[in-house]
């Protein structure tokens, strides 16, 4: 949904509502739903698991860019011997098959690099995407709890932007409306580990599983 449609959405909500409601009987709250997901001990937890996963991508890039560059140098030093004018024909022709073969692993290893790159990119996005979609639910459910036990008839979050980047609550009155994003907070940290949540641990790499390599001709003797 577009920030135009919720813009608007929230607009004919209002009209509504203060319109079914005396402004003396309507009562607001604020909560801060940024603030709630940054302290929220499971936000923090959930970060810890996606560095480790950062971490294990960038290993095992790191080890793919370090094949890259050792084949890398093989190809360069076939091509500097084929170049030999010491060589006869023959070993000079050998070199050159070698030569081609190195290049082809080289370009096959690029490729596999580029989409391993692509791929654990994409499962990083997705594991950050679920990650806030579920912790963001858990902190709706208690604002709806919380605002349901006072007696809310509505809660804003003023840390939603709307046209422009503008918060949606541009103004409020001292007193007007209640913050209880503290109140949120607390709930959600009711049931965290005591000392905190630890630092991300480093965990073993695993290993992506090889592709099979072809099957290599026997040279048939004559």
């Amino acid at each position: 949904m577009t920030i135009m449609k919720r813009a608007l959405i929230l607009s004919i909500l209002l009209s509504f509502v203060t319109s079914s409601l005396p402004a003396a009987d309507l009562k607001v709250g604020l909560v801060d739903l940024r603030k709630a997901f940054a302290e929220y001990y499971k936000s923090k937890e959930a970060s810890n698991t996606l560095q480790q996963l950062v971490g294990q991508a960038k290993e095992q890039i790191n080890e793919r860019f370090a094949a890259y560059k050792k084949l890398m140098d093989d190809v360069q030093k076939l091509d500097k011997e084929r170049s030999d004018p010491v060589l006869s024909a023959e070993a000079r022709n050998k070199k050159a098959a070698e030569l081609q073969g190195k290049a082809q692993e080289l370009r096959s290893l690029e490729q596999d690099i580029n989409e391993f790159k692509n791929k654990r990119q994409q499962q990083i996005d997705e594991e950050q995407r679920q990650q806030a979609s579920g912790l963001y639910a858990e902190i709706v459910k208690v604002v709806n709890e919380k605002a349901a036990a006072a007696s809310y008839d509505l809660v804003f979050d003023k840390s939603n932007l709307g046209v422009g980047g503008v918060p949606f609550l541009v103004y409020s009155k001292t007193g007007a409306v209640e913050d209880f994003t503290a109140e949120v907070i607390v709930e959600l940290n009711k049931n965290a580990p005591a000392g905190g949540v630890p630092a991300p641990a480093a965990t073993p790499i695993k290993p992506e599983p090889k592709k099979a390599e072809p099957e290599k001709k026997k040279a048939v003797k004559k």
